[in-house]
């Protein structure tokens, strides 16, 4: 919600003297942002579409949204895990923060710190991890928006963006229409100024269907990839509160981002939820009910989960489950020939004294 409104009041590029340098650290992303988009662009119209089409444009965003999107998605996957293993730990950090509840002094607060942080490293996950991929594309999604505010002026002066939009392309761009009325850089604060009842009419769909996708994409989590441990944590209290509180930011997005913008995040959300559904299809977190899903899917077929997270056959899984059950056996029926000569020493040692 934050990012939504400092999108919304950024000024733009050439809104007066000084120094920029908000634009002079997006120029590289709007570079790229343009070559992308002309790509995809010149790709449609080669394939016959009509080059001063909305509808050329708005699948050039979404061809935007899939390179963009493409381009993190090892991040994603990353995050997927960072995110698990938060949960996971979630009460092994609940009980550090009990351990020095109360204890203001400097000693214990380096100590707690130090705790956590092993805490971290023997999971392998940081809170910052989880938020990587969305730091990630928040650079992106500034010089996207950037891009798209600043076509209606470049195009009214008659230049160009920073790179291939050249001056043709962004007029043409700038003057390209849905349903012959609506302006991809238009908002809904405009459409509703202007009457533009097809703008409202399709701004306010995507805005539902943005909230409608973040709110599943959020349901999925905590309701099919968590183990019942992680139930328990505060972390899943607070995914609970955001499941709800985070869709609303959509509402701020639909009012002040023009609607190319809302295109390519909405398209955006719905790669996030496909993504999703697949991770916790096939990499589902131990002990939820993802996880059994995909073992009885699993089982159907005659395989199973090895302990390394292999898929193998059932043979060689129930093979692996017989020698670690001989293995605990072994060592169970070693443990008092291991403690016996340590119990004679001590009656040994008592007898003589």
């Amino acid at each position: 919600m934050g990012l939504d409104l400092l999108l919304a009041s950024t000024p733009p590029a050439d809104s007066g003297g000084g120094f920029d340098l908000l634009g002079i650290v997006l120029w590289p992303l709007k570079w790229a942002v343009e070559l992308i988009l002309v790509a995809w662009h010149w790709l449609f119209t080669v394939v016959g579409l009509s080059a001063a089409s909305g509808v050329t444009w708005v699948l050039s965003i979404i061809g935007l949204v899939i390179v963009v999107r493409a381009a993190v998605f090892p991040l994603f996957v990353k995050q997927i895990k960072s995110q698990r293993k938060m949960m996971e730990i979630a009460p092994e950090l609940k009980k550090v923060q009990e351990k020095y509840k109360g204890k203001r002094d400097q000693l214990s607060r380096e100590a707690m710190s130090r705790e956590t942080m092993a805490l971290y490293k023997k999971h392998g996950t940081t809170p910052m991890s989880s938020c990587l991929p969305l730091l990630v594309q928040m650079p992106i999604f500034f010089a996207l928006f950037s891009v798209l505010r600043d076509v209606g002026t470049h195009a009214k002066a008659g230049g160009g963006g920073v790179g291939m939009l050249t001056p043709e392309l962004t007029k043409e761009f700038y003057d390209a229409k849905l349903f012959g009325t609506v302006s991809l850089h238009e908002t809904l604060g405009d459409a509703w100024s202007a009457g533009n009842t097809p703008a409202i009419v399709l701004l306010v769909i995507l805005v539902v269907l943005m909230i409608g996708s973040q709110f599943y994409t959020q349901l999925q989590i905590i309701s099919k990839n968590l183990s019942p441990e992680a139930k328990t944590g505060q972390a899943y209290q607070m995914q609970k509160i955001m499941l709800y509180v985070l869709p609303l930011g959509f509402i701020f997005s639909g009012v002040f981002f023009p609607l190319g913008v809302v295109v390519y995040w909405f398209v955006s959300n719905l790669w996030t939820m496909g993504q999703q559904f697949m991770v916790i299809r096939e990499m589902p977190t131990p002990g939820s009910e993802a996880a059994r899903a995909r073992e009885e899917r699993l089982a159907r077929k005659g395989k199973a989960i090895a302990a390394d997270g292999k898929v193998v056959p059932m043979a060689v899984y129930e093979a692996e489950q017989q020698r670690l059950l001989d293995e605990a056996e072994r060592a169970k029926a070693e443990a008092p020939k291991r403690e016996q000569p340590l119990g004679k020493k001590r009656a040994k040692k008592k007898g003589s004294n």
